[in-house]
């Protein structure tokens, strides 16, 4: 064996294994402060492409949802106002059937023509608030409720508006419509009932549509939480196994110090020679 003070190879093979140790040290504690096994593409190309991949998926999820969460607002809105809109017509109905009395007297029937009129202007001010986000789904030439179903938004669903303003589609009773006499209000009764029946046709279909929103909405939620599960399994570091592996390098640290101390020690072995 060789002595020389101008090279000490021991020293070299040290700090070479110190430095890797460090590195090492270095990472793990880059893990445990972030949770991630891979949190730059420098830690795994391939897996962290794969990773931003999904976590665009999961992106573009969260704007589907929001999408879906504002239709079944817009949708809840409808609905409510049909329902307003089917018991103001029931209630019309009652006061139409007892107009049609032929012994009704003079005041009586104007009691009920006023609120015949009341109720029925009741439901133009019912459809015309019917809004949501600018949304009106029952007024005439409403607006259809629209909602993206992937994380793309090439795919939609849609509800049709349903038109329950007075004189409209469902509704077949007019704005200026009274029942001040048994002949108008037979008239009216007639109305009311086909009315009634094309307003129930309309909820049935706004509440299919609710129902339909609310499948996508718990679907796309799933297919997150499992697309979120699915980047963790990837990425997210196992921290026991990384704890475990602190403390051990840690401890290799410590014995790399000394060998390097012991090694940069060893060039003064030589002035043992000349004594």
């Amino acid at each position: 064996m060789a002595f020389s003070v101008n090279t000490n190879a021991g020293a070299f093979a040290a700090l070479q294994n110190l430095n890797q140790t460090q590195s090492e040290l270095n990472t793990t504690q880059t893990q445990i402060n972030t949770g991630l096994r891979v949190s730059s593409a420098k830690d795994d190309a391939a897996t962290f492409a794969i990773a931003q991949t999904l976590r665009g998926e999961v992106s573009g999820l969260q704007a589907v949802s929001s999408s879906l969460d504002r239709a079944q607002s817009s949708l809840d809105v409808a609905i409510a106002a049909g329902e307003a809109v089917s018991d103001l017509l029931i209630e019309l109905k009652e006061k139409a059937v007892a107009a049609k009395d032929n012994g009704l007297d003079t005041a009586s029937r104007t009691s009920l023509n006023d609120d015949f009129e009341q109720l029925r202007d009741q439901i133009t001010s019912i459809v015309q608030n019917a809004e949501f986000n600018g949304t009106n789904a029952v007024q005439n030439n409403g607006d259809a409720i629209i909602a993206i179903t992937n994380d793309t938004g090439s795919n939609t669903i849609t509800i049709a508006a349903q038109d329950l303003s007075l004189a409209g589609t469902n509704v077949a009773i007019t704005a200026t419509q009274d029942i001040s006499t048994q002949d108008l209000a037979s008239a009216a009764v007639a109305d009311i009932e086909s009315s009634i029946e094309n307003v129930n046709t309309a909820l049935s279909a706004l509440g299919s549509g609710a129902n339909r929103v609310e499948l996508q909405q718990n679907f796309v939620n799933s297919l997150s939480d499992s697309i979120e599960v699915g980047i963790g399994n990837l990425v997210d570091a196992d921290l026991a196994e990384t704890s475990a592996n602190l403390q051990s390098l840690q401890v290799r640290q410590q014995l790399g110090l000394q060998a390097l101390s012991i090694a940069n020690q060893a060039p003064q072995s030589v002035l043992s020679l000349f004594r």
